[in-house]
C-alpha cells in the first residue's frame, strides 16, 4: 500500500507551520478517533530541519513508519505501508523527541487503490471563512452578487493543496439557519465533514451565489446572462483567489429546483468550464428548452446527477430528462446518475439529507 504525504517541512516556505502552537493532553490515536499530541516544537530554522515526517498506522499505534523517499524540497514523502484490506494511518511530526499528530480523523487506504495522496495539517483550526459575504462586483448586474466561499479545514496551513470546486445557486439556503427559507438550510459544513471523517471525499471549495432576481436568472432567456456572469467574473475571480483544481473534471455546478435547472443550463453550455452537473428536484420544462436541447445535440462530456422525490417534486420531468440522456449515451453508474426519493419533499430539509450523493458522485474517492 502505497501512501504520499505532501506536507513541507522547509524552513523557508509559507506552508511549514512547525512554529505555531499544538499543545493538548497525549492521546493514542484509534482507528475511528483522531488525534492531537504534545507540545510545541521549537521554531528556529535549525529545528525546522530536524524534523522527521513519519506515519503511524493500526498496525502499530506505537511504531514510527518511516518514508521510503523523500524529495529534495522535503514535500514530497513517499510511505509504504504493510499489505491489508484496509490500513488507518496518520501523518506525525517527529521533533526533538516530540511527537505532533495530524488534525482530524484518520487516513484510510484500502487495497486496490495504487497510490493514496495525502495533505494533512497539523495545527488546530477555527477559522470561518464561510462566515464572511463577499460581494463581486459584475458587468452583467449592476448590483453584483454577493457570495460566501467555504474552505476546507487546513487551508491556510498546508498550501500545497489545490482544490475541486463546487459552485452552488440559493448561497443564502447553504450554510446558515437564520438566512435559509423557513429556517432550514442545507447544512453543506455538516455533510463535508462527515464525509471527510468517512475518508468518502476529497476536500473541496464551495461557492455559494446569491441570486439577485431568481425568476429571471434561473429561467431563460435570462439564465444566459447570469451563467456569463459564472463563466466569465465568478470562475476567473475564484481561480485567482483560490488554490483551486481550475479543469473541468474538478469543477461542478449544483442547484435544486429553479437553481438545478440553471446548473443544468451552465454545464450543458459551458462542458469545458463545468464538466459535473447536479440537478436536484429540478423543473425541467418550466421556462426551459432543456429537454429538447439534449435530445438535438451530440454527447458532451458531462457527470450529470440528477434526482428527486415523489410523488411530485418535479418526478415526472426528471424521469423524462435521464430517460433522454440515455438515449444520447450517458451511462448510469458511469457519467450519469439517477435516484428518486419515495415520499421526499420539495424543500431545503429534503435536499440537505441527499446532498451527500452529488458530492460523492463528483468529488468520491
Amino acid at each position: 500500500m502505497k501512501v504520499r504525504v505532501h506536507y513541507s517541512l522547509s524552513p523557508v516556505s509559507g506552508s511549514s507551520t512547525l512554529g505555531r502552537s499544538a499543545s493538548g493532553p497525549a492521546v493514542r490515536p484509534s482507528s475511528d478517533t483522531a488525534a492531537s499530541l504534545a507540545e510545541d516544537p521549537d521554531s528556529d530554522a535549525s529545528s525546522d530541519r530536524a524534523t522527521e515526517l513519519v506515519l503511524r498506522c493500526d498496525a502499530d499505534w506505537d511504531a514510527d513508519v518511516a518514508p521510503r523517499r523523500v524529495d529534495r524540497a522535503r514535500a514530497l514523502f513517499e510511505f509504504e505501508l504493510e499489505d491489508s484490506a484496509f490500513r488507518y494511518f496518520k501523518p506525525v511530526l517527529r521533533q526533538n523527541g516530540r511527537l505532533r499528530w495530524s488534525q482530524g480523523e484518520n487516513f484510510l487506504a484500502v487495497r486496490g487503490k495504487k497510490t493514496k495522496d495525502v495533505f494533512p495539517h497539523f495545527d488546530p483550526d477555527s477559522s470561518c471563512h464561510v462566515c464572511d459575504v463577499q460581494h463581486l462586483p459584475s458587468s452583467f448586474e449592476e448590483r453584483g452578487y454577493d457570495l460566501r466561499v467555504f474552505l476546507p479545514q487546513g487551508y491556510d496551513e498546508n498550501e500545497l493543496e489545490r482544490y475541486p470546486v463546487l459552485y452552488m445557486q440559493d448561497g443564502q439556503n447553504l450554510f446558515f439557519p437564520d438566512e435559509a427559507f423557513a429556517g432550514k438550510h442545507w447544512r453543506i459544513q455538516e455533510t463535508l465533514a462527515l464525509l471527510e471523517k468517512m475518508n468518502l471525499v476529497r476536500k473541496v471549495i464551495v461557492v455559494g451565489i446569491y441570486p439577485r432576481d431568481r425568476m429571471k436568472e434561473y429561467t431563460e432567456p435570462g439564465c444566459a446572462t447570469y451563467v456569463r456572469f459564472l463563466v466569465e467574473e465568478l470562475k476567473p475571480w475564484v481561480d485567482a483567489h483560490y488554490r483551486t483544481l481550475a479543469g473541468p473534471d474538478t469543477t461542478a455546478i449544483l442547484g435544486s429546483s429553479l437553481g438545478g435547472v440553471v446548473s443544468f443550463y451552465a454545464g450543458w453550455e459551458h462542458p469545458g468550464v463545468f464538466g459535473n452537473v447536479g440537478a436536484m428536484s429540478s423543473t425541467f420544462g418550466y421556462r426551459n428548452e432543456l429537454l429538447a436541447r439534449v435530445l438535438r445535440s451530440r454527447k458532451r462530456r458531462l457527470k450529470i446527477y440528477l434526482d428527486s422525490g415523489w410523488p411530485r417534486d418535479n418526478y415526472e420531468v426528471t424521469r423524462s430528462m435521464r430517460a433522454a440522456l440515455e438515449l444520447e449515451g450517458w451511462r448510469p453508474g458511469k457519467d450519469l446518475f439517477y435516484v428518486a426519493f419515495p415520499e421526499a419533499k420539495h424543500d431545503e430539509e429534503s435536499w440537505a439529507m441527499r446532498v451527500h450523493l452529488p458530492f460523492q458522485f463528483f468529488f468520491g474517492e
